[in-house]
């Protein structure tokens, strides 16, 4: 395993400008991995932090838009590299492959991010935006003590799109891993970044500019990028997703969550997140009927949709009454009773639809 040299600098381009005001720095998690991390302070009048949670290999300069935009709508942001990718610490010799072990490592990742970055320096209550992986990340510690007052994932990693001969699959990934292969790229992939793809017959976004800015940053800092994951990673993958497969695992997060799911996706099983989200106490998931699986990067029409439902769900008059018991609510969620989720499910959330 390799750490890397850290550049305290973002990448920015014409194409994608950074917003003013960032603070980058290098966290440690508890297991000594070095990580980038990056925060930015909407100013005086703030509604609390959203801590943005990527994906697989996103990082943070790709988030500049939307950090854009939850800045304009008074919210602190605080966003990290996860482990392996972006400019925080890789996993493998190849600084291409994308690998992991165990999804319980990032999980490491975000309470650093929470003790390093949210807690010294960012204004509650706090909410996580995550992606994705990201979402799957986000999902596993809301099962135990969710730092978030409320959650909003878009395409969440709950189940992968069209797998065929799913135990099948499982079992040759962990007999591989078993067998010493596990940093070997999964069978078909290799080292070409997915963003520098082209972008006829992309599956993740019908945006060709958002895509076309994407490819760009890469070509600019190439070391930002990693190409398709390793087997370990996949293996990794199916036993979290084994995890969101319990049907009481969504009854026992307390955190409100509102699920934005791509009706387009042909990277994560959408069907999966809306059964998932119809067993949430505390949440329900809208599907946005056209769009592809990175909802954040697509056109402005669906865009526009997501934000008018991130903004129902996280109004500045909602977090500021979130902000009045935040610490509350971070050191005492096992003390909550399930009967004020379902009050904020069945009161103030519709049901799932498709829209």
């Amino acid at each position: 395993m390799e750490q890397r040299n850290f550049t305290m600098e973002l990448c920015t381009i014409l194409e994608n400008p950074a917003p003013p005001g960032a603070v980058v720095s290098a966290i440690a998690t508890r297991d000594k991995w070095k990580l980038r991390a990056a925060r930015w302070s909407c100013g005086a009048a703030c509604a609390g932090t959203i801590a943005i949670l990527p994906g697989r290999a996103e990082f943070i300069e790709k988030y500049f838009e939307v950090i854009g935009e939850l800045l304009s709508r008074n919210f602190d942001v605080a966003i990290l590299d996860w482990r392996g990718q972006g400019l925080s610490g890789r996993l493998a010799k190849n600084p291409r492959k994308g690998h992991i072990g165990d999804f319980r490592a990032f999980e490491r990742d975000l309470d650093a991010l929470v003790e390093q970055v949210l807690e010294p320096f960012c204004r509650p209550p706090w909410f996580a935006l995550g992606h994705s992986m990201g979402g799957a990340i986000a999902l596993a510690k809301a099962r135990g003590s969710s730092p978030f007052a409320r959650m909003v994932l878009t395409a969440p990693m709950i189940d992968l799109y069209g797998l065929r001969l799913r135990r099948g699959t499982r079992i040759f990934a962990k007999a591989l891993v078993l067998l010493g292969q596990g940093r070997r790229f999964m069978p078909g992939g290799g080292p070409n970044p997915y963003m520098s793809a082209s972008f006829a017959g992309n599956v993740l976004t019908s945006d060709s500019s958002r895509h076309a800015r994407s490819a760009a940053i890469i070509e600019a800092a190439p070391e930002l990028a990693i190409g398709d994951p390793t087997i370990g990673w996949i293996n990794a993958a199916f036993r979290l997703m084994r995890r969101f497969e319990d049907v009481a695992y969504p009854c026992r997060i307390l955190t409100p969550i509102l699920i934005l799911a791509a009706g387009a996706d042909r990277v994560v099983d959408t069907a999966a997140s809306e059964y998932f989200a119809s067993r949430l106490k505390a949440g329900k998931c809208l599907t946005l009927a056209s769009a592809r699986h990175e909802i954040l990067m697509e056109r402005d029409p669906l865009r526009e949709l997501f934000w008018a439902a991130f903004d129902a769900f996280l109004p500045a008059e909602r977090a500021a009454r979130d902000g009045a018991s935040s610490n509350q609510f971070i050191n005492n969620r096992h003390s909550r009773g399930g009967s004020e989720g379902r009050f904020f499910g069945n009161e103030m959330m519709p049901p799932n639809h498709r829209i």
